[in-house]
């Protein structure tokens, strides 16, 4: 029986200790790096751990002539509807089926920056995926899973109440008002099912100096 949690939180490992390394590594031969924590971000891998994970759990659901592309010498390119095509983290299918796409994202830092990149990102992915389903993109396959999995960086910042105004004569929804980043982050995953535009959504919060997430 493949333990998650434990897969989960030595995925949150090799994130954070990845992440570290190549940021100082990232610049090493040219002596250039990017501005601020974008060294960190830049080598990519360090999201490898989730994606391994999340592979290993599509292995141990036992479905026939499976294959998981999860890595770069395997394509992960799908054809949108919007957009000619778009490389998940993860695709399963099974003989000529496409079975399962998942998504997986992290946020450290700048915060308030980001935070509305990261929705539109995910409604954009979403709504372009099941675009090109409903236009037989995808035949033969039968209607695939989408999933979404979600790490948000765990600091006073992320985890503080806070408000927004918008313009006097427009209310903002008070179910984001008063509410962390962290918080908001979950409402968004809550509704993105809800919506049913992912089948399923994982958030989670993790410190840079943690090894387990926090749900």
């Amino acid at each position: 029986m493949l333990d998650v949690e434990a897969g989960l939180s030595a995925a949150v490992k090799h994130f954070w200790v990845t992440r570290k390394s190549q940021h100082k590594q990232q610049g090493s031969r040219t002596g250039k790096k990017d501005a601020g924590a974008r060294g960190a971000v830049t080598g990519g891998k360090h999201a490898d751990g989730f994606v391994k994970l999340i592979a290993a759990v599509c292995r141990d659901a036992g479905l026939p002539d499976t294959h998981i592309h999860s890595r770069e010498k395997n394509p992960r390119l799908l054809p949108g509807y919007y957009r000619p095509s778009k490389e998940w983290d993860l695709i399963v299918t099974s003989g000529k089926d496409l079975v399962a796409v998942v998504e997986v994202k992290s946020q450290v830092g700048s915060f308030g920056n980001n935070f509305n990149n990261r929705v539109e990102e995910a409604l954009g992915n979403a709504t372009d995926f099941w675009a090109a389903y409903r236009k037989g993109m995808y035949e033969p396959s039968q209607r695939p899973w989408l999933g979404y999995l979600f790490m948000l960086e765990e600091t006073e910042k992320s985890t503080r109440p806070t408000r927004r105004q918008a313009l006097t004569h427009y209310a903002m929804d008070e179910d984001f008002q008063s509410r962390s980043y962290a918080r908001r982050y979950e409402l968004v995953c809550l509704r993105l099912v809800r919506e049913q535009l992912y089948d399923a959504a994982c958030f989670f919060v993790s410190g840079a100096e943690s090894t387990s997430p926090r749900f």
